[in-house]
């Protein structure tokens, strides 16, 4: 029956039927879309170039921030339009916003255009749903987490270069401000065969760098027989997928500080393959304000892990996050933030306004900072960060940086774009066949954001 259906829509639009995906928030929800993607693909469809001409639009949404649900009801809206054209186009929301009751609710109430709604965890049955959507009509919403991972499911690289890999789901730390424990279920890890196995995929398919994900990449502890003691931690994983033939490049995120361990560290001084780079999110620099978001470190904890970082690798490159405004930030608490800024020089930050997260403990505490407030002190440490950024890009002005050529920059497709060791962006004049090698890239000019260089000799 749905090779029936392929047939008829390439009889009659004369190609097969192809979608579009919208991806809102983090790398968790990258990769989720991949997958989706390769789903997909794997069952007929083809990439459209806009909606407007997609017979199956998907939204994977992000519940994180406040924007993201905002920018999510925005598409939505522009989506109905597309819909009351063209009332066979089958479309689907899914991701972080779905694992909400009042969300869902509202989906159904005011949005009775969405065909399929489902959770984090129903991804691999997407294809069942998209197939009673197209040949039924049939509305789905399919909310259910069963504790188990699935494994084998295709996917649709965005770089042919570059892979993204889960190793664990979910979160067991409960910060108050954040609703990703809700929506992503409890902490599980993958099994080390299993990630070793796509690795190994990946590198024969030519991917030369891979970026390890979890929401707390430190509480990895990968379980299969034979293991001694067990499990396998998170540093043990990196080992292995080191000596794995064709992969050069390692990089991971996110870690939390409170599960930093010494032989995570320990890697960084007798790296091979991993990167000198880490993302840290600190949230703020006041342990006053720490301890209520339930970080569970002070700020000279996080201040000696950064010493301990640096002193085994001491070109590391340390970006981090940063909330603005949450309940209770004093003048004093931001200025303690402000104060850790400069101490640690942080490569670069994700800075947000602290937004409200209905079922969070933080959504019910009642001392919120104004709006004014918010926006001075947000505005004071953007300056200060993009300050900062700027004069350690200036300072690699002259150096030889290893660069993975990517391919064309976005910005200027003429040039070539990729990034460093520390996970710099630089744009440079190479070959287009240059695309997937690691170079050697001398840089000439730097900006806040990016830097430009040069190929010495010939390439």
């Amino acid at each position: 029956q749905w090779k029936e259906y392929l047939n008829a829509h390439r009889e009659a639009y004369g190609r097969p039927p192809a979608y579009v995906t919208e991806t809102l928030g983090c790398q968790m929800n990258e990769r989720d879309s991949e997958t989706i993607a390769g789903l997909l693909c794997d069952m007929g469809y083809a990439p459209a170039a806009s909606r407007a001409e997609a017979d199956v639009i998907v939204v994977n949404t992000c519940s994180v921030r406040e924007n993201a649900d905002n920018r999510f009801f925005g598409i939505l809206g522009g989506i109905k339009k597309i819909k009351e054209a063209r009332p066979d186009t089958v479309t689907a929301v899914c991701g972080c916003m779905m694992q909400q009751k009042h969300i869902v609710d509202a989906i159904k109430e005011r949005y009775p255009w969405v065909d399929i709604v489902f959770g984090t965890h129903n991804i691999h049955e997407f294809p069942m749903l998209l197939r009673s959507a197209a040949l039924e009509r049939a509305k789905a919403v399919l909310i259910r987490d069963d504790g188990d991972i699935v494994e084998g499911l295709p996917s649709k690289r965005k770089s042919p270069f570059k892979a993204y890999v889960n190793v664990m789901y979910g979160c067991d730390n409960h910060c108050t401000y954040c609703i990703v424990p809700y929506t992503r279920g409890r902490e599980r890890s993958r099994r080390p065969a299993d990630i070793e196995r796509e690795v190994r995929a990946l590198a024969a398919d030519g991917v030369k760098e891979i970026l390890l994900l979890g929401q707390n990449v430190n509480s990895y502890r990968g379980r299969d027989e034979g293991l001694a003691g067990g499990a396998l931690d998170f540093p043990g994983l990196i080992g292995r997928l080191n000596a794995i033939e064709g992969i050069e490049r390692i990089r991971f995120m996110t870690s939390h500080p409170k599960d930093l361990s010494r032989r995570l560290i320990d890697a960084y001084a007798n790296r091979e393959k991993l990167c000198g780079a880490i993302h840290l999110p600190v949230q703020s620099g006041s342990s006053r304000v720490l301890a209520r978001m339930n970080r569970r470190y002070t700020k000279e904890d996080y201040l000696a892990l950064i010493e301990r970082l640096r002193a085994a690798s001491p070109d590391i490159a340390i970006t981090t996050d940063f909330i603005v405004g949450f309940p209770g930030e004093t003048e004093e608490d931001f200025d303690e933030t402000m104060d850790l800024i400069e101490r640690v020089r942080f490569d670069s930050a994700f800075t947000f306004l602290y937004s409200k997260r209905r079922g969070t403990p933080a959504a019910a505490y009642e001392d919120e900072v104004s709006e004014d407030d918010k926006h001075r002190r947000f505005g004071r440490m953007v300056e200060r960060l993009n300050a900062i950024t700027g004069e350690k890009n200036r300072a690699r002005i002259g150096k030889t940086e290893i660069v993975l050529a990517e391919g064309p920059s976005k910005t200027n497709p003429a040039m070539m774009a990729g990034r460093t060791d520390a996970g710099k962006l630089v744009h440079f004049r190479a070959p287009a066949e240059c695309a997937g090698r690691l170079l050697p890239v001398r840089v000439t000019d730097a900006r806040t954001f990016s830097l430009y260089g040069e190929v010495p000799g010939p390439t």
